[in-house]
């Protein structure tokens, strides 16, 4: 047997979806797994029992691309592609390569191009994404396993980002604040910069802490409004760090501040404490999977939640979180 899995496209999301690939595994143990995706999600899962069954799809932009990523899918010869992305193009997909059962939930208008269909949940609040995933399965009618999410990073790693702390000015042996203040999906997502350098200060004075900002290079301009004027005690690397390097970094946290993105995710994965800030997003669909984690949000925002990537009011669903609050969250991680 030979089955391929079209993974999601955003981080936090592929890592939702690992407990689900986990199952179809238990379901299928003598199968051999592959996951259609994105060429960085190797990176992301390496050393897991993932990382080697990585199936990079080429561009998809115009026709030329959509068929070229359906051949190098029809060249595997795949029995059964799963579907953990929502969108008729994934399903497209699928039916181009000739896969002959194609599973996945019925959205998007593509119920005609799958072989088994599965209606999404009705629930009102609707469920975390793990079990989102994982009821695509139960749906199938297959058995799901223990969910769990768990990435791994090696000593090797962990010493090189030691090292490289080290000759930037930060001791890692000292208790390290990790913070992620970007989010890709927009800004309605961020907490403001000026409520991330004050929660920079309060973690340097009040705890001790060492501060790390982490992002990618889209992020440096945030970055650089959160340390102007800049401090000796809190140090960027946004932009200079890969997944894995990243990675690492998050392993030596003694807690991870995070607005609703992938790094967040990421640290959770490593069983790293997190407190998530979150505005227009509902915790109960995204919030950390795992313990230690907790969520700071205000419960009174009247058009919460929007989902909006722009806020196109006063943003008050995080402009009201103020650095206190999450402080307040962050410090018995830091005791």
């Amino acid at each position: 047997m030979n089955i391929v899995v079209r993974t999601p496209n955003w981080i936090g999301d592929v890592l939702f979806s690992l407990p689900a690939v986990d199952s179809l595994r238990a379901n299928f143990p003598d199968a051999e797994i592959w996951l259609a995706a994105n060429d960085w999600t190797r990176d992301l899962l390496e050393g897991t029992v993932y990382s080697d069954r990585v199936l990079p799809l080429p561009s998809w932009k115009g026709i030329d691309g959509r068929r070229a990523a359906a051949r190098a899918l029809r060249s595997r010869g795949f029995d059964i592609g799963l579907l953990l992305t929502n969108s008729f193009s994934s399903a497209w997909l699928f039916a181009a390569a000739k896969i002959p059962e194609r599973w996945g939930y019925v959205r998007d208008a593509r119920g005609p191009l799958l072989t088994k269909r599965v209606r999404p949940p009705k629930a009102d609040p609707a469920p975390h994404m793990v079990r989102y995933y994982l009821g695509l399965l139960e749906g199938l009618g297959l058995r799901t396993v223990t969910a769990e999410i768990k990435l791994a990073v090696s000593g090797d790693e962990r010493s090189g980002v030691r090292r490289k702390l080290a000759s930037l000015g930060v001791d890692p042996d000292k208790k390290m604040a990790v913070l992620a203040p970007g989010a890709a999906f927009g800004p309605a997502k961020r907490w403001p910069a000026a409520n991330f350098a004050e929660l920079s200060r309060l973690l340097r004075d009040r705890a001790d802490a060492e501060v790390v900002l982490v992002g990618s290079a889209g992020d440096k301009a945030l970055i650089e409004e959160i340390l102007s004027p800049p401090s000796r005690r809190v140090l960027s690397l946004a932009g200079t760090t890969n997944l894995r390097e990243l990675l690492a970094v998050l392993s030596l946290a003694s807690v991870m501040v995070s607005n609703d993105s992938g790094p967040m995710h990421m640290a959770n994965a490593l069983r790293v404490p997190v407190v998530g800030i979150f505005g227009p997003t509902d915790p109960r669909v995204t919030a950390p999977f795992h313990a230690p984690s907790t969520v700071v949000k205000k419960d009174d925002i009247p058009c919460w939640p929007c989902l909006y990537r722009t806020c196109p009011f006063d943003h008050r669903c995080m402009t009201r979180i103020t650095a206190d609050d999450v402080f307040a969250a962050a410090a018995p991680f830091l005791r």
